[in-house]
């Protein structure tokens, strides 16, 4: 008992002087750091955790160096490194901790946070690694709301959100669109391309258009690695922040995940965002967040998106009406619907064929019948 009294007297005194020091006498978070298993070796983990404790982060190094600069919990191996982290966090010895890979639950993902080529833009892309649910649709839609939850927790109050032009971005924009007339706050970004739109393309993500890009999870990683290691030739990942936090409903763990190929400047930058999600009450804004969604219908616009992307039942043959001139476009078709959004003009006597514009798939039809068609199709639900 005494010396646990020494060590908080110790530990208080400490606090005071960094405060006179800094200026800000807050519990500074504690962010643990597992150093093996980096492709670049373990120096570059340590060099990581010296760098980032010199900039004001509490470092927790579990690995087998030493550095006077952090305090280093010695152990022999990654698996042990793993296990010794996973009970920090279940003790609430540590804040949150940056690590190379994690099993995730379904319904946990990551966000990363990138530093976009052409401005030096942040950008947080929503998701990297994880899965959000096993339906796509509803996947990308809980990834937005990721994504505005780790972007908030950083400081932005209000924001952007874009939806990248992948399989499933109409489907994820109609939703989201849904969710912000029910009265939840979504800011949608505006493409920098001339047709505007919250769809977005390449060239918004080099620019860092949105503050939040949502994409599913695989191509969110590829991002990740493009954006940064671009300079290097792919082999060590040397700008951004890493793949960034799991989030998920009710999920209060802060692990952040890097890659092996992460260098020493990424993994500085990600006990760095560490530290900032903390400060910045992630698990609050989280719930929060939620808790705003479900009262603008979250809850039945996923379970309606599950209905809609069941296996459908063959239905009867619809007879092709005879062929007609077709040079005008519907647009916002999600790739998966083309086929039946084809079928429902068809019914209605309307020639209409299937094709793809430089903004993602489309519905061919006749001058005289575009207003018609796409009265149709919003009807159904085809386009918003």
């Amino acid at each position: 008992m005494a010396k646990e009294i020494k060590e908080l007297i110790a530990n208080t005194f400490l606090a005071m002087a960094e405060g006179l020091e800094t200026g800000s006498f807050s519990k500074k978070p504690r962010i643990a750091l597992t150093g093996m298993g980096s492709e670049h070796g373990e120096e570059n983990s340590m060099k990581a955790a010296v760098d980032a404790a010199r900039d004001g982060v509490d470092v927790l190094y579990i690995g087998s160096l030493k550095n006077d600069a952090v305090e280093t919990l010695v152990v022999d191996n990654d698996e042990e490194g793993h296990d010794k982290m996973d009970a920090l966090l279940k003790e609430h010895k540590i804040d949150g901790a940056v690590t190379m890979h994690y099993p995730f639950p379904i319904g946990v993902s990551t966000v990363g946070r990138a530093i976009t080529p052409a401005f030096g833009k942040e950008m947080f892309i929503a998701n990297t690694t994880g899965t959000s649910s096993t339906d796509r649709i509803e996947g990308m839609v809980k990834n937005a709301l990721y994504g505005i939850i780790t972007a908030k927790a950083c400081g932005i109050q209000e924001p952007t959100v874009g939806i990248l032009n992948v399989d499933g971005a109409r489907q994820t924009e109609k939703a989201l669109k849904k969710l912000q007339s029910n009265g939840y706050p979504l800011h949608f970004a505006e493409s920098s391309r001339s047709d505007g739109g919250a769809v977005l393309r390449g060239n918004d993500v080099l620019r860092g258009t949105p503050d939040v890009l949502v994409c599913d999870s695989l191509t969110g990683n590829v991002l990740s690695k493009m954006l940064s290691s671009f300079n290097t030739g792919g082999s060590f990942e040397a700008q951004g922040f890493g793949y960034g936090p799991g989030i998920g409903e009710n999920y209060n763990q802060l692990v952040m995940i890097v890659s092996r190929a992460s260098g020493a400047p990424v993994l500085a930058n990600a006990l760095r965002f560490a530290r900032d999600l903390i400060k910045g009450n992630v698990f609050a804004v989280a719930k929060e967040e939620f808790a705003l969604a479900k009262k603008a219908g979250l809850d039945s616009i996923l379970a309606e998106i599950r209905e809609a992307n069941k296996p459908k039942e063959q239905g009867e043959a619809v007879p092709m009406p005879a062929k007609e001139i077709v040079t005008a476009a519907v647009y916002g078709i999600e790739v998966t619907d083309l086929d039946d959004a084809v079928l429902e003009l068809w019914k209605e006597k309307i020639y209409a064929e299937s094709g793809m514009g430089c903004t993602g798939p489309i519905i061919r039809v006749s001058e005289s019948n575009l207003a018609k068609s796409e009265e149709i199709l919003r009807a159904k639900g085809y386009i918003s």
